[in-house]
């Protein structure tokens, strides 16, 4: 039951769930670059991700070679420091994307820019599927602080994880989205990339909202002591990493 409690701590990423999915419930995906900084350059890395990454971005938001990007910053959490992520409806799509912006990049600046690789020298890549969240309305914006959850899970038995968020957690998370609570909140499950293999967001304004909001998700999901799907959930995704990340940049 703890671990439980400390999965229902959560969090994004997501930031991912920010892409606002249609009725129709289309597929969507999640490239998410997770760099490790030098803290005394993450500065000038941020500068360039605004001045030099953000216009091809949004040219690329609004030509539809991608439904979203952004750019996160590390608040509290383990040694990732920055997210650089972009979204689309495949996974040949994310690819595309990424070497249709790479050659733009290279043609307006070469290499005369550099302070993001300079900054961050490594980093690990993941790609990730929406599975379920809170309903978004388009050009709404998510809060500015995020909390996120990855989680070490059994391969064999992550369909009912899956099944259990959907069922069971979901209906309490969106009871707490609104004014004054949360923003957003989301599951994604790991398609390509490192042990990861669920992510869990959630986003609220500021904070102190979050914290709030989670503090009455948790007073609202314990209140049945003998919870079998806590306990299940517990067992198949039994140890994690979180983070708060502030959500520096956000287009979709």
């Amino acid at each position: 039951m703890k671990q439980f409690k400390l999965f229902l701590s959560f969090v994004v990423s997501i930031l991912l769930s920010s892409v606002t999915l249609a009725e129709d419930k289309m597929e969507m995906y999640t490239y998410a670059t997770y760099f490790n900084c030098d803290v005394e350059l993450e500065p000038a890395a941020d500068k360039e991700v605004k001045t030099n990454y953000a216009p091809i971005y949004e040219a690329a938001v609004k030509d539809g070679t991608i439904k979203g990007w952004g750019w996160l910053a590390h608040h509290t959490g383990g040694k990732w420091r920055r997210i650089l992520y972009h979204s689309a409806t495949s996974i040949p799509g994310l690819f595309d994307a990424q070497d249709k912006m790479a050659k733009k990049f290279d043609a307006a600046y070469g290499k005369k820019f550099d302070a993001l690789s300079k900054g961050c020298k490594s980093h690990e890549d993941y790609v990730w599927k929406y599975e379920a969240g809170s309903p978004l309305v388009k050009n709404t914006p998510r809060g500015k602080a995020s909390m996120s959850i990855y989680m070490v899970c059994d391969f064999n038995r992550e369909k009912e994880a899956d099944e259990i968020v959907k069922a069971k957690f979901a209906p309490v998370y969106n009871s707490f989205v609104g004014k004054g609570k949360l923003t957003s909140w989301g599951w994604m499950s790991h398609i390509i990339g490192g042990e990861y293999r669920k992510l869990a967001t959630m986003t609220a304004e500021n904070y102190e909202d979050l914290l709030k909001a989670r503090a009455g998700i948790l007073k609202t999901l314990f209140d049945d002591s003998d919870n079998k799907s806590g306990k299940a959930f517990s067992e198949i995704c039994g140890s994690h990493q979180d983070y708060l990340w502030d959500i520096k940049i956000e287009s979709r």
